[in-house]
């Protein structure tokens, strides 16, 4: 990772709501969240402020390098039925090792706070990370043969 991210650095996405990120959508074959409100779920809300920092930290990554989420602490105030917009603000407060990165992300709809939390990715060299994926499915395959 280069080391163009500064502590203090914000980034900013919106998103509007589609009616397939309810909670009944989250797990459709689940019947209790079939019964559930037609809201934005928490499940899909979480991918929402990840995929802010990945954008975020996305400039400041050399070639071959990618990031996987490694933390997530937030809360869900609010519900929000699709058709909003929703506007996620992600800031940079802290770096280790220059390859782990914390965000302090917000996320708001057109009428209030829905979300604010912590959320950590780790920066990786892609190819070295798929290699060992592909260890550990090699390994369940022997193990199942």
């Amino acid at each position: 990772m280069r080391d163009t991210l500064k502590i203090g650095d914000e980034f900013t996405f919106e998103y509007v709501v589609d009616a397939n990120k309810t909670v009944p959508n989250l797990y459709p074959e689940s019947e209790e969240y079939r019964k559930m409100p037609e809201v934005f779920a928490t499940g899909f809300m979480v991918g929402l402020l990840e995929w802010c920092c990945i954008e975020a930290l996305h400039p400041h990554l050399d070639e071959g390098e990618g990031s996987l989420g490694t933390f997530i602490s937030t809360s869900h105030c609010a519900p929000t039925p699709p058709g909003m917009k929703v506007t996620v603000t992600a800031r940079c407060v802290e770096i280790r090792n220059s390859n782990n990165v914390f965000w302090e992300v917000v996320a708001r709809d057109e009428l209030e706070v829905i979300a604010e939390g912590r959320h950590g990715r780790h920066v990786i060299q892609t190819d070295r990370f798929l290699a060992r994926v592909d260890k550990k499915k090699q390994t369940l395959e022997r193990s199942a043969a």
